[in-house]
C-alpha cells in the first residue's frame, strides 16, 4: 500500500469486477473503503452465479466497509435535501464526505456536490 485510501463507487466497483484493468490499475495500492450500499447493491444484482458471489466478496474481504452511523444519517438527509440524489448516491457521498476521503466514482452528478472530493473516472 502507499498510504493513499478512497472510496469506490459501487460502478467502479462493477467494472473492476467486469474485468476493467484501467480500474484495476487506478486502485491498484491504494487503501479501498466501500460504503455498506456498495456492498448491498453488489450482492443485490439479480442471478448472481455462486462464482460471481465469491468473486464480490473476495474482492470485499480486501476492502473497508463503512456502516451506517448517526452522523452519516445526518449527511445523507443534507446532500438529498440539497443536490436531489438518490438514497443510494446520497449514503455513498456522505460516507466520502464524513471520512474525509475522495470518491473514485463514473458517475458524473457526484461534480456537483461542493463538499466532495470526487474523481470522475471516464469508462
Amino acid at each position: 500500500m502507499n498510504g493513499i485510501s478512497i472510496i469506490a463507487d459501487t460502478n467502479v466497483v462493477v467494472y473492476l469486477l467486469s474485468g476493467s484493468a484501467r480500474i484495476a490499475e487506478l486502485l491498484d495500492g491504494k487503501e479501498v473503503y466501500l460504503s455498506f450500499i456498495t456492498e448491498l447493491e453488489l450482492f443485490g444484482k439479480r442471478n448472481l452465479t455462486a462464482p460471481e458471489k465469491r468473486k464480490i466478496q473476495s474482492f470485499l474481504d480486501q476492502c473497508i466497509i463503512i456502516d451506517i452511523n448517526a452522523s452519516l444519517k445526518s449527511t445523507v438527509i443534507e446532500l438529498r435535501e440539497k443536490y436531489k440524489l438518490k438514497l443510494p448516491d446520497a449514503i455513498v457521498a456522505a460516507t466520502a464526505i464524513e471520512y474525509n476521503l475522495p470518491l473514485f466514482t463514473a458517475d458524473k452528478q457526484f461534480a456537483n456536490v461542493q463538499e466532495l472530493k470526487s474523481f470522475i473516472i471516464e469508462v
